[in-house]
């Protein structure tokens, strides 16, 4: 196994925990509707528990994501997650809330009352999805920070990277086209939660009020996602050279590489008419009620795809807008050829883990969600 293998190698397992993690953010995108859907009580605790039996499974895939950046390109885990502070804390303390909210909302001696919980797992709806989005962002629009390999020598300060302002990552909010493709997953996350929803609740009414609801949705997703992904197959993109390591802008990058990679192109095509077929028959069929399952194949298919075109063919994958040539690339900001081999053997069992996660997911939801279950107080429902 070469060097070169190995980083493209790693770089497709976080693309696809990156996929994974977006799919699972219908855990967000429903929470956004708990009051929309839930007109009364117990309507709004089949919402919140049809959720709750997945949040964990959002949250430690987010987890995942980043240790896994911090193993293979721990140049990237430095430079993003410490200089980016700020952005990176309020995605955390965000999730951190949802946590508390589902277990607290309904404890004995719960003073704030559970529609104060209920709010904040709208936040954690609304906050995370849009700020995980800008921050996919930036690996196509770039982010503000320099990097200096030298300074590991300096005794006083031995730092390598730093952002160039004093926003630590706040100001990729003022990139409007960062805050574009945030709505966008946002709304996406809307629609698979939707979908989830409809699949794991055995409610006519609330799984009527899902189908209802798709529709403007996905109009609002489309309009956000296509001007994003328009704009991004004629922008200019960061190229690196193979040889000396220099990165230089590239007129449409991005296409480039869709027509270079193009296998690539087909399975973002595969992963469109998925996600679009598990919403229109959902739509269209008030009988159907495994969207979810389309739909979720197509989101993961297509964000690997936004993931990998930013980081293989020679691309930088984390620009710099402060200096050009800090732009962290697989080369550059890779861990040890001993790191990344080592790290691959333990890769192989990642199949088991899936298997696992697949047998928990069966086992949560091979019945279906009902007032009877969440009211039971032997259920342990939220």
């Amino acid at each position: 196994m070469s060097y070169t293998f190995l980083q493209h190698y790693w770089w497709f397992l976080i693309s696809l925990l990156g996929a994974q993690l977006v799919f699972l953010l219908f855990v967000q995108g429903a929470n956004t509707l708990i009051f929309e859907l839930g007109k009364t009580p117990d309507e709004r605790r089949l919402v919140i528990n049809s959720t709750g039996r997945k949040w964990e499974f959002t949250f430690t895939t987010l987890v995942t994501f980043g240790g896994a950046f911090f193993a293979a390109f721990p140049l990237f885990y430095s430079t993003s997650f410490g200089g980016a502070y700020w952005l990176w804390m309020i995605i955390l303390f965000s999730f951190v809330i949802q946590a508390v909210s589902y277990e607290f909302q309904n404890k004995l001696g719960n003073f704030l009352g559970a529609r104060t919980f209920q709010v904040c797992l709208i936040i954690n709806g609304i906050v995370g999805p849009l700020l995980l989005g800008g921050a996919v962002a930036t690996f196509f629009d770039g982010s503000n920070f320099i990097v200096d390999k030298a300074n590991v020598t300096a005794l006083s300060q031995p730092v390598i990277s730093h952002w160039a302002n004093a926003s630590c990552g706040l100001d990729a909010l003022l990139d409007p086209w960062n805050v574009v493709l945030g709505v966008a997953v946002l709304f996406l996350a809307r629609i698979l939660g939707l979908l989830y929803m409809r699949n794991n609740i055995d409610d006519p009414t609330l799984r009527e009020r899902c189908r209802r609801k798709l529709l403007p949705n996905t109009v609002a997703f489309l309009v956000f996602f296509l001007a994003f992904f328009v704009r991004l197959l004629v922008k200019d993109g960061y190229a690196y050279d193979a040889g000396t390591g220099v990165v230089s802008m590239v007129s449409g990058k991005y296409l480039s590489n869709l027509l270079t990679l193009w296998p690539l192109a087909i399975v973002l095509l595969i992963g469109v008419a998925a996600l679009l077929y598990g919403i229109l028959r959902t739509w269209l069929k008030a009988d159907y009620a495994s969207g979810i399952w389309p739909a979720g194949i197509g989101t993961v298919l297509v964000v690997l795809v936004l993931f990998l075109i930013a980081g293989w063919n020679t691309t930088a994958y984390y620009p710099s807008n402060a200096d050009l040539q800090s732009s962290l690339t697989i080369v550059n900001s890779s861990s040890s050829l001993f790191t990344l081999k080592t790290m691959f053997y333990v890769s192989l069992l990642i199949p088991f883990v899936l298997a696992y996660i697949a047998y928990c997911w069966h086992a949560m939801d091979h019945k279906k969600l009902t007032v009877e279950e969440v009211k039971d107080e032997e259920s342990e429902a939220y």
